[in-house]
């Protein structure tokens, strides 16, 4: 499984908040399916065990019903070993070896894997279906409705820092209020909300640098905690944390699929060349304090300039 991050692209000085949209060849694939026993599957395992009604998330007055019958045979069509939608309306992850019908009934296929089941089963049977999708990739899924630019559904188990019970039924810019130097991208929301809700796929990167090697990051479960003797280079100090996030159209609803793909991996590992480590130290140096303060990164951006800037020397 893989989930990609265009490093070249986004990692660039001076750092602007900006929307940073590129447009998608038709054909892209949008979602990954999750693979047996990893670790995008176990988190969001855990997370619908223990904070469903967290992660689950619909907006009062909202049907979801029509955008996810649309997402699924998107992810049918897409990925048909990963995804099936039955003649008789069921939805089966094979992977998973679970079936959900859509009054939400479940059934699990004998000898598969007994957590995503058990998981699946202590839901209330209407947040099934939601639950087997975002069981069934690793990203993270929200509806984004282009006729006020509001989230109306979410399935989001891996929040980067943010509270999904915060943004439900929100428009773009209330989302984003809290987001620092986002002017611009707050100012634009309507149009993009517009945007991504016609014909065409599209897709962004964001990143940062945090201390938690979870994929799971909401705030009330996932302090910032950075270690006083700050090491960047050493196993376990610092991580880089990434974000595919994707736009499928569902024009003919007036609405689109918001994926959200989430990587962690070690600071180390990411900045894997001295050019990649250059382009980071000065994307990091130009952060406003606003944004710094935002991201956690204020008391630490001096040891990681340093850590950085060493290893930007040939």
């Amino acid at each position: 499984m893989a989930l990609s991050f265009d490093f070249e692209y986004t990692v660039k000085a001076p750092f602007r908040m900006q929307p940073g949209l590129r447009r998608l060849a038709a054909d892209t694939p949008q979602l990954t399916p999750v693979a047996a026993g990893s670790r995008h599957l176990r988190e969001k395992v855990a997370v619908l065990q223990r904070w469903p009604t967290e992660a689950l998330l619909s907006a009062p007055g909202t049907d979801p019903t029509p955008a996810l019958a649309a997402l699924a045979d998107h992810a049918a069509q897409a990925h048909p070993s990963a995804w099936q939608t039955l003649p008789d309306g069921r939805w089966h992850a094979p992977v998973l070896g679970c079936t959900v019908a859509p009054d939400g009934t479940l059934q699990a296929d004998p000898g598969a894997w007994a957590e995503p089941a058990r998981a699946l089963a202590a839901l209330p049977a209407p947040l099934r279906r939601s639950a087997l999708l975002a069981l069934a990739f690793a990203e993270d899924l929200a509806l984004v409705d282009g006729r006020d630019g509001s989230l109306a559904w979410l399935a989001v188990c891996l929040p980067s820092h943010w509270a999904p019970r915060d943004k439900i039924g929100r428009r773009f810019a209330e989302a984003h209020a809290p987001v620092a130097d986002a002017d611009i991208v707050r100012q634009a929301g309507a149009h993009l909300m517009k945007l991504v809700c016609g014909p065409d796929a599209w897709e962004r990167f964001v990143w940062t640098i945090t201390d938690s090697p979870w994929l799971h990051g909401h705030p009330d479960r996932a302090p910032h905690a950075w270690p006083r003797d700050l090491d960047p280079g050493r196993p376990g100090d610092a991580w880089f944390r990434t974000e595919h996030q994707c736009f499928i159209p569902l024009p003919a609803l007036q609405q689109a699929v918001f994926t959200i793909g989430v990587q962690v991996r070690p600071l180390a590992e990411a900045v894997d060349t001295p050019a990649r480590a250059q382009a980071l130290h000065d994307t990091l140096a130009s952060m406003s304090p606003a944004v710094l303060a935002y991201r956690a990164l204020d008391g630490v951006r001096e040891p990681l300039l340093r850590w950085l800037a060493a290893r930007a020397t040939p």
